[in-house]
């Protein structure tokens, strides 16, 4: 293709996938030959941070380049808002054809709480919401799937039933091995190998097509959500030597001086803790959770292949990341919640663009995925949206600024973002050296030195030698917070 044509965007995004999952951050276990060559011949982000913890706050963030309060999407569960725009809104504004395989959640996947405090004794037919809620969001091919192949309306589940699979809800296609793990369906059949199924229809047909207006499409895995079932043939390898698996980062006490919810969230052996787990189940769990990013990793390889296949590979650019981390057993719990420690707001973050993108270069600087929106505007030379509220990595990725330092600090927050009980309000501020989270609603919050405590196991906030260090960072994060403030509608006038 012709390096005067417009230019292409490919974003695949994980669930849950933490940073330290690929071959290229240093994890010896994994097979992820396909991102790594990405990051070979790109830029490799090692310090990527989402600005929620949880899928709808932290995809509403880094598709629209704004944070989760501004846009008024920090929860789980919410409507969409009805004002919320996409940068697939945007380019499809411009001429791109904006498509999609798997996850969108912008919006609310089921009514359970609407349907009040007794929504378990209705069948799931009542509380399944059919497709979610949309607003004008630019994407003109959506196949929509939230991974329930028990909802008929699921593309997933009509692409399985098209391959003679058909399941009912109440069945279980998965063969249990431990808790939270199970060995899933063949790769042929996962929810993965649809999405990459679709996004291939979508890329070989343009090419036999001839189409020649530029394209934007999302590749948003489910996998490696838990609960952690891979497809046998990936975990196999991890089984056989399941013993060498490293355990957890977690130290005996290590709760006593954090914030309350966790204790007690802990002591209760609620909220996914790990409290009774066995050192054979929590490297059972890591095993299948990396098994899972290994089968992502292979159908990646099966996307790229048919860029350069169909002649659109140099005329691409490529980004993989994910909507947050994953606890994985650290600090004592899997999943992700009310927590802002590293594993579950630190994501793998690639960019690729053959000639464009400088090529084995490694970003050892704060970003935040915030800065991913503007990032593509300005890299397919379009004006900058107003709107947007996250900075451009262009000047990284073509090797026009410094890797060492971008941003100062990163911030994240956590505005009752699940339907926690109690509710739950955090907010963060991270430098290279220190973290502080704030439990707003109480006097507590967390404060960790990361050069000495890069495991964050010791928290300082009440530690009276850290008290001028506290003061300085609840000062950056006050300003963090009020830098959230929406920078719409743009002044016209001096009063």
């Amino acid at each position: 293709m012709s390096s005067n044509a417009p230019a292409n965007v490919l974003w695949v995004c994980t669930d849950s996938q933490r940073w330290d999952t690929l071959g290229c951050c240093g994890n010896r276990f994994v097979q992820t030959p396909n991102v790594d060559r990405l990051a070979a011949g790109g830029t490799l982000f090692e310090n990527a941070f989402c600005q929620s913890p949880l899928c709808m706050p932290s995809r509403g963030s880094f598709l629209t380049g704004r944070y989760p309060v501004t846009n008024r999407l920090r929860q789980n569960g919410q409507t969409v808002p009805p004002d919320l725009r996409p940068i697939t809104r945007t380019l499809a504004d411009r001429g791109y054809v904006c498509g999609l395989a798997g996850k969108l959640h912008l919006s609310a996947c089921d009514r359970r709480l609407e349907l009040g405090p007794e929504w378990w004794k209705r069948p799931p037919q009542e509380w399944r919401v059919p497709v979610e809620r949309r607003v004008d969001d630019g994407y003109s091919v959506f196949h929509w799937s939230h991974g329930d192949d028990a909802n008929p309306y699921d593309a997933y589940a009509q692409w399985l039933r098209g391959r003679g699979v058909v399941r009912t809800a109440g069945e279980d296609a998965v063969e249990p091995l431990g808790r939270q793990v199970g060995a899933g369906r063949p790769p042929a059949l996962t929810h993965t190998a649809f999405c990459v199924d679709k996004a291939v229809e979508f890329l070989e047909l343009r090419a036999a097509k001839g189409f020649t207006n530029p394209w934007f499409f999302s590749v948003n895995f489910v996998d490696p959500h838990p609960d952690f079932h891979p497809p046998r043939a990936f975990l196999e390898r991890y089984l056989e030597r399941l013993d060498e698996i490293p355990l957890p980062a977690w130290r005996e006490g290590e709760l006593e001086n954090k914030p309350s919810h966790q204790r007690e969230s802990h002591a209760a052996g609620q909220a996914h803790s790990t409290r009774d787990y066995s050192p054979r189940d929590l490297r059972l769990i890591r095993a299948a959770y990396w098994a899972m990013c290994d089968h992502v990793d292979d159908a990646l390889g099966r996307l790229l292949d048919v860029l350069d296949r169909t002649g659109q590979r140099e005329n691409t650019l490529v980004i993989f990341t994910s909507d947050h981390g994953e606890l994985l057993g650290d600090h004592g719990r899997t999943w992700k919640g009310p927590y802002l420690y590293d594993p579950c707001i630190r994501v793998p973050l690639v960019v690729s663009w053959p000639g464009r993108v400088a090529a084995g270069r490694r970003v050892r600087g704060l970003v935040e995925l915030t800065d991913l929106a503007p990032t593509v505007l300005e890299a397919l030379g379009r004006p900058p949206d107003p709107a947007m509220q996250g900075r451009s990595l262009w000047p990284l990725l073509t090797g026009a600024a410094p890797t060492e330092r971008f941003r100062d600090d990163v911030y994240c927050e956590y505005y009752n973002a699940n339907p926690d009980r109690p509710a739950k309000w955090l907010t963060m501020v991270r430098t290279e050296r220190h973290k502080l989270i704030a439990v707003h609603g109480t006097e507590e919050g967390e404060l960790y030195d990361l050069g000495e405590d890069p495991g964050e196991h010791r928290n300082r906030w009440d530690d009276p030698a850290a008290k001028d260090l506290k003061v300085r960072l609840l000062l950056r994060l006050a300003a963090r917070m009020a830098f959230t403030a929406d920078p719409l509608p743009a002044r016209i006038g001096v009063y």
